[in-house]
């Protein structure tokens, strides 16, 4: 069963867009939540194959939007509301995944009896791996956690000295979208955030405090975060396990639009790699 769209609305915050992937048994299910990366949003790519094969392997598979990805309630994907995107941050981010926890394993959920209380399992892409990480070391109702292509720094990618004091001085920065060809905006704001929260934001000091089961996979040929941040993340939580993906990139052998109805080799991989630590 598939269900797509579903708002999360929420007083004096911006709604969620998510969809809901699973076999519809009445029977408990382990709960699947898929967090995208920077310039990411749910509908890219080969996500849809990807929630289809958890849900085949008899799993409860979430994906949605951070709020201020840059979609809309009516067109998710891309990035129409490029005021939103400007005022992103990692918090907010943190804030709306804890929102879509709260609410899926509530009683206002309607799929609630199809999901198991008691097994909440994080994957994270990218950026997405980040805040996954720092979700999962900090939130006991998370049993397991899985990264994928995932950043180990979140400080060496907000800004640089060199871009500091003109962002300051001009309150926004933008990084151009090579695909869309859009310039995306990041107010100031993103960068104080960072530092107001700085010792939460650490990602290496969550990992170090992980005490459920963590596996890592990473192309080792990634040239958007290389390989390096892998060995990094595992080196802090010895006890994670690093599956390497070779003759691979940042997004598996996928790409936007995915016109295939098969997930690419790498991705299809990643996928059993990530059903079978599950289960």
């Amino acid at each position: 069963m598939t269900e797509k769209n579903i708002i999360l609305k929420r007083s004096h915050k911006k709604p969620i867009l998510w969809d809901a992937f699973f076999n519809a048994t009445n029977a408990q299910k382990p709960l699947v939540i898929f967090c995208h990366g920077y310039k990411g949003f749910k509908d890219w790519g080969a996500w849809d194959l990807v929630a289809e094969a958890f849900a085949k392997a008899n799993l409860f598979f979430v994906k949605f939007n951070f709020s201020h990805n840059g979609g809309t309630m009516e067109q998710p994907i891309d990035f129409p509301d490029l005021e939103a995107f400007a005022e992103n941050n990692y918090s907010k981010e943190l804030e709306d995944l804890d929102d879509l926890i709260k609410f899926l394993q509530s009683t206002s959920n309607p799929f609630q009896a199809e999901i198991n209380p008691n097994q909440l399992i994080i994957i994270g892409h990218s950026r997405g791996g980040g805040i996954a990480t720092i979700k999962a070391s900090e939130d006991s109702r998370i049993t397991q956690l899985i990264t994928w292509a995932s950043v180990s720094d979140f400080g060496k990618r907000t800004a640089t000295s060199g871009e500091l004091e003109q962002w300051k001085k001009d309150g926004v920065k933008y990084v151009l979208n090579g695909r869309t060809k859009q310039q995306l905006p990041h107010n100031y704001q993103f960068y104080e955030d960072f530092k107001a929260n700085e010792t939460r934001l650490n990602i290496k000091r969550a990992v170090k405090k992980l005490s459920i089961p963590h596996l890592i996979i990473h192309a080792k040929d990634d040239p958007s975060v290389k390989y390096s941040e892998a060995e990094a993340l595992h080196a802090w939580n010895p006890k994670s396990i690093l599956f390497p993906i070779k003759n691979s990139d940042h997004v598996f052998g996928a790409s936007h639009p995915w016109l295939d109805s098969t997930l690419p080799k790498p991705l299809k991989m990643v996928v059993q790699k990530s059903i079978g630590f599950i289960n």
